[in-house]
């Protein structure tokens, strides 16, 4: 993918999380790797309504070469891009939201991981979620936070494609907006099923998870 159609798949992207209620207002933004750099949707920008154009883009360091400025989780961005190259190399895009029904479950986690593995899809797709605990919004410590968990995980040979960000929203990434998309919204999905049916959302058992990976190549 160049540096042009990264550009519009961004905002295809980002309208469609927006047109279906994944996102909403300002809140959320989305980067793509670049071999020269990074772009990211500007600092308050509402992901229904972007411009190609005005995407904010960055050199390898970080530094703003143009559009406007940068959303305020690019150094969070930048952190998973960098603690997930062992794992997955290929990754080049990060989408963040607010998605109500993660922030939802999140107010009262009380596990290491937002979601048990309670359908099959959830496993195959989105794999282990850990809970970071609250942070401000473009906090350095939630990054260092974060970049610690996808390197734990991934040494244990778990390598995971979500964290959630307590109260704020789900961080995921994958190697295009369109497949990084598509976990932000199984995650999503199965957060809502754990909400409206909480008494009979069981995990999976240890030997269906195993059927998963040996069938599907599933990560759990």
């Amino acid at each position: 993918m160049n540096e042009s159609q990264a550009r519009e798949e961004i905002c295809r992207v980002g309208k469609s999380l927006f047109d279906r209620g994944y996102a909403h207002a300002t809140a959320g933004n989305i980067s793509v790797r670049l071999d020269d750099g990074f772009l990211i949707t500007p600092t308050d920008a509402c992901l229904g309504f972007l411009d190609p154009a005005g995407l904010a883009q960055l050199d390898p360091q970080g530094r703003q070469v143009s559009g406007a400025p940068a959303s305020k989780t690019l150094t969070l961005h930048r952190a998973i891009y960098q603690a997930a190259a062992p794992f997955a190399p290929a990754t080049r895009c990060v989408i963040h939201t607010h998605s109500s029904h993660c922030v939802a479950l999140s107010l009262e986690a009380k596990e290491a991981e937002l979601l048990p593995p309670i359908t099959p899809y959830f496993v195959m797709k989105v794999g282990h979620v850990p809970l970071v605990g609250y942070q401000r919004p473009g906090a350095p410590a939630a990054a260092d936070e974060v970049a610690r968990l996808i390197a734990h995980y991934g040494d244990n040979g778990r390598s995971i494609r979500a964290v959630m960000l307590q109260r704020l929203g789900p961080n995921v990434w994958h190697d295009t907006p369109a497949a990084a998309m598509a976990v932000l919204e199984e995650l999503e999905e199965t957060a809502r099923l754990m909400l409206i049916a909480p008494g009979a959302c069981q995990p999976l058992t240890e030997s269906q998870i195993d059927e998963l990976r040996r069938t599907f190549g599933a990560r759990w």
